[in-house]
């Protein structure tokens, strides 16, 4: 009698311990958007890949794929106030905390004297689904900048990065986005 009441409570614990360690308490990068897309401290963009706008005949074959390979930006950015400082310190915290999970690989830290940031990947090699763009600046805020698509590989990203340097952008999509960090 007493084994079969250790077996099952054994069995009760390893059930119990498999549940916990199926939920993790780490909220994942799309949560965090969807939580705050709403918060009034938050400006947050959806903005669909056609709205970059290349010319396509000056674009090499690799910029081309790299292009078909985007679907949609989603961007999320804090503007930081003298009212919202602790706020922007926790937020800032929570997303540091998000990519700091081991399925982001790291592609290059990013370094000025405005702000700090970091480009993080999700997926393998040349097949990656999603890039994340993380800037912060402790006097403006921060913005955090998904880039989806499908397989996407690293080195074209790279080419059509600078291809967009040149490319004309959709002048609204941006606008609220690009007045975000000015005073």
């Amino acid at each position: 009698m007493n084994d079969l009441k250790i077996s099952k409570g054994i069995r009760g614990l390893a059930l119990s311990l498999l549940f916990l360690a199926g939920c993790s308490g780490t909220q994942s990068l799309q949560e965090y958007y969807v939580d705050n897309a709403e918060n009034p401290n938050f400006l947050a963009l959806d903005v669909p890949a056609n709205i970059v706008k290349l010319d396509a005949a000056n674009l090499s074959e690799t910029q081309k794929e790299a292009l078909g390979s985007l679907k949609k930006l989603n961007i999320l950015a804090f503007r930081k106030t003298t009212e919202n400082a602790q706020a922007y310190l926790e937020e800032s915290a929570r997303v540091k905390e998000i990519l700091g999970n081991p399925d982001f690989k790291e592609l290059m830290k990013l370094n000025s004297k405005m702000a700090k940031g970091v480009v993080k990947y999700l997926g393998e090699g040349d097949a990656i689904d999603e890039v994340v763009i993380f800037g912060d600046s402790k006097d403006q805020g921060f913005a955090l900048i998904r880039v989806l698509g499908d397989d996407m590989n690293p080195a074209h990203l790279m080419q059509l990065m600078q291809a967009l340097q040149k490319s004309d952008l959709d002048g609204e999509a941006f606008k609220e986005l690009s007045g975000l960090f000015k005073g």
